[in-house]
């Protein structure tokens, strides 16, 4: 729907005013700067809600991205929400909180990217703001503040890239023969020894491996459906993705069953496959601090973190064929190299399970 009139200039309230009419609704809309540019600025308010139903021309960003947090914290889990809190107060809202949602280009959203490139965050850090920046942007979309469409926001091609460590194959050989940690000064058996082992047999992320329960384990093909994140929330996992399945190696399937012996003999009834003392599953930052008592008792020397024991799988498996590692590992289509690769490939799970014994057999002594 086209206007026909154009924005007046009101001498008693100073400003520019034009009144438009759609399916019996009217609304006037306004503009203080002077001259033509704030006749055109007060009819272009117009031509947005005539042509696009746009609810709210005066709604700063700020305000749209309180309303954007408010559902999100209906919708996604804590972990989600409180990581996009971070970039929206330390980032987002420092750049464009005082601008009207409307006005808002996507160069003023670039920018937020180049400061935080600035400020030395890594080319991930930097892939999440703009996830994040993107998503606020579509809310607004869908909630009638704006039209705009981010295209086309660019990480910085110099943006750091974080190191992954990973452990050698000689601290591999550590993990699979030493089963003692140091608690409380003094050393004991590691209640969670074959967790650090079976992450790096499987490539499992922490929240995966916490979460895993004995049902999702059938015969010898391991079912992925859920994880447990930071804040204890069970979710379906990181990515669309992170649900699969794969065939266990005899490696893995050994470290399982000593698992279930040592969940017997110490008496701990549980549904979960790698629980606390008590059945529960474990804290992910519990899990942490133990791995990193575990590493240190047993002298492995490289700074690897829970996380990064899934990296070491991936590194030692990299030879794969490309569908069957993107299948074991579940990577998000932003880490995928090799294309969208999302058809089961049944009975190649055996295969791939074989392929990745072979390797291990190479390296586990």
């Amino acid at each position: 729907m086209r206007r026909t009139n154009t924005a007046k200039w009101d001498e008693k309230t100073k400003r520019w005013k034009i009144y438009v009419q759609k399916d019996n609704v009217r609304k006037t809309f306004y503009s203080s700067i002077k001259g033509k540019e704030g006749q055109r600025e007060a009819n272009a308010k117009a031509d947005n809600w005539l042509e696009n139903n746009i609810i709210d021309t005066n709604l700063k960003a700020k305000a749209a991205a309180d309303k954007y947090m408010s559902e999100l914290r209906l919708t996604t889990s804590k972990g989600h929400w409180q990581q996009y809190e971070y970039y929206f107060n330390k980032w987002i809202i420092p750049k464009i909180g005082t601008v009207k949602i409307e006005k808002v280009s996507e160069q003023q959203l670039q920018e937020i990217i180049n400061a935080a490139f600035a400020g030395g965050l890594s080319k991930k850090s930097l892939g999440n703001i703009r996830s994040c920046i993107k998503s606020f942007m579509k809310f607004c979309r869908k909630s009638k503040y704006t039209t705009l469409f981010v295209e086309d926001l660019k990480i910085p091609k110099n943006a750091p890239v974080k190191e992954k460590n990973i452990l050698n194959p000689d601290e591999i050989n550590i993990l699979f023969s030493k089963d003692n940690t140091i608690l409380n000064g003094e050393a004991e058996y590691d209640l969670y020894v074959n967790a650090y082992r079976f992450q790096v047999l499987t490539g499992l992320r922490p929240g995966e491996l916490i979460g895993l329960m004995k049902t999702d384990i059938k015969g010898n093909t391991v079912f992925l459906q859920r994880a447990i994140n930071v804040n204890g929330e069970i979710t379906g996992g990181k990515n669309e993705n992170a649900r699969r399945q794969f065939d266990l190696t005899e490696a893995a399937a050994n470290v399982l069953q000593e698992q279930f012996k040592v969940l017997s003999e110490n008496e701990i009834i549980s549904d979960f496959v790698f629980p606390d003392k008590y059945g529960d599953p474990i804290k992910e930052r519990t899990y942490r601090d133990r791995w990193t008592k575990y590493r240190e008792y047993n002298g492995i020397k490289t700074p690897v973190t829970p996380y990064e024991l899934r990296h070491t799988f991936v590194s030692i498996v990299k030879a794969l064929p490309e569908g069957h590692l993107k299948q074991l590992v579940g990577h998000s289509k932003d880490m995928d190299t090799y294309g969208v690769y999302s058809h089961e490939f049944g009975n190649d799970r055996a295969a791939a399970a074989a392929m990745v014994q072979d390797i291990f057999n190479k390296i586990i002594k």
